[in-house]
Order: C-alpha cells, then structure tokens, then sequence
C-alpha cells in the first residue's frame, strides 16, 4: 500500500489513480475545447483573462503545499514553516493586453489578510469589475481555477452577471481541469517573475514589499505578456501527446 500527502489528506495508491486519472482526463477536454476555440477565432487565447492569488511572505518563505511525498508506509512528516511570519495575498488577473492588479488582501482596518468568500466577493465587486471598464468586456473571458472561496454561488452568479457564458471556472459555463497550474500564466510565469526580482533588496517590511510587488508588476511590459499568452498555446502539444499528464514544472523561457 503506498501513501500520498496531499493537502492533509492521505489516499491509497488506487484511488489516487484513479484521481489523476480523472484530472487528465478533464484536461484534454479543456485543451480540446480551447483548440477549437482559437479554430474558429484564431486570437481566442489573447482574450481571456487568467487570474490568480498568491502569498509572498516577507522572509521569502516558498509554500510546499503542492509536494508529494510517497512511502511504502503511513509517513508521519514534518514540514517546516517559518514561526510568526507575516505575508501578502495578492490577486491579479492576466491576459495579453496587460494585467489587472495587483490586489492586495486587506480588512477594514487595512491590516493584511488571506483570502475567503466574503473577501473574494468583495475584491470583484470593489476592484475587479470596476477596473474592466477600461477595457471591452464584451470581447474578454475570465477564467479562475475553482478555489473553494471562488465558486460559491453567489460569487459565479456575479461573475456570469458580467461576463455571461465566457466564464472558465469550477461551477461554471466552461470548467476548468483542477491541478492544471502549468496552465496558467500566472503560475508558470508571473508569480515566479514577480518573486524572482521583489526580495532583491531584501525588504524588511510588509509595506515595502507591497511597494516592489507593484513597482515590479508595473514594469512587465506587453511584449512580455504576448510571449507568455503564445507559450500558453504551445502547451496544448504537450498535455495532448501525453494524454492530459501535467506540464513540467520549468517549460517557459523568455
């Protein structure tokens, strides 16, 4: 018997099979009704919007949630996390025209804070929506990757409520294929980018790490972006010939 720690959890060599099995397959579905998307409009990929959130801690702390740990035997495993530690959740949305964000987590009192349904709902009532009407929403998608606080139902209503059926999400119109990090932009290039150049100068405060997470994001130019959304294309290959497996952790080179 072989076990996987995954997010706390422990399942079975068997059922994880079958699991990963079931997520390749929801991949290829998505890969094949992307292609025939950008069939009928070939400039469909540089119409969607990618969004994502994403912590970066203040000591530079890299979050292991995603590691995989197999043993002959129930392991007991110690994982070890930085004490007290304080961090930024950041929210920004992706597409080929340019980014959305960032956005950070704050309560009423401006202190900082993760993420959950309320305060979701609240960034895409508050700052999302109203930053899209500097673009043309009738032409754009939106697509998020399912996290609990993303799909209540209340939250999917709104976002139908502004985008209609051209919403990629768990719980929505168009699903999208759970475990797919290496399809989306913002995991395989903008948040390694981003943490890659904002802990240079070694920030000492929270307030000034948010200052290099903005100067840094800003400065990403379009030419950049267009790059990243092609090399979003050039996966589709890749998860086809390998029947939905996911991409390897380093693909994209600038």
């Amino acid at each position: 018997m072989y076990y996987s720690i995954d997010m706390n959890f422990f399942y079975s060599k068997d059922n994880l099979v079958a699991l990963y099995f079931k997520y390749d397959q929801a991949r290829r579905r998505f890969v094949e009704w992307a292609q025939n998307e950008i069939a009928v409009v070939p400039d469909f990929h540089k119409r969607i919007l990618f969004s994502d959130e994403a912590h970066f801690w203040l000591n530079g702390y890299v979050n292991k949630q995603n590691c995989r740990i197999w043993s002959d035997a129930n392991p007991q495993v110690y994982v070890e996390t930085p004490l007290q530690s304080e961090k930024l959740t950041v929210w920004c949305a992706l597409w080929a025209g340019g980014i959305i964000g960032p956005y950070f987590f704050k309560n009423d009192e401006g202190h900082n804070v993760t993420v959950n349904g309320d305060r979701y709902r609240a960034m895409v009532t508050n700052f999302f929506i109203p930053e899209l009407n500097n673009h043309d929403v009738q032409e754009l998608w939106f697509q998020q990757d399912g996290a609990t606080c993303q799909t209540a139902r209340a939250i999917i209503d709104l976002l139908k409520d502004t985008f209609g059926d051209r919403l990629i999400s768990r719980s929505g119109p168009v699903n999208w294929p759970p475990r797919s990090c290496g399809l989306t932009p913002l995991d395989y290039f903008l948040w390694d980018y981003v943490k890659s150049l904002v802990y240079a100068d070694k920030p000492q405060t929270l307030d000034y790490l948010e200052y290099n997470i903005r100067r840094v994001i800003v400065d990403i130019r379009p030419q950049m972006l267009e790059k990243v959304i092609e090399n979003w294309t050039s996966r589709f290959d890749y998860i086809r010939a390998s029947r939905g497996s996911p991409m390897p952790e380093i693909i994209f080179r600038m």
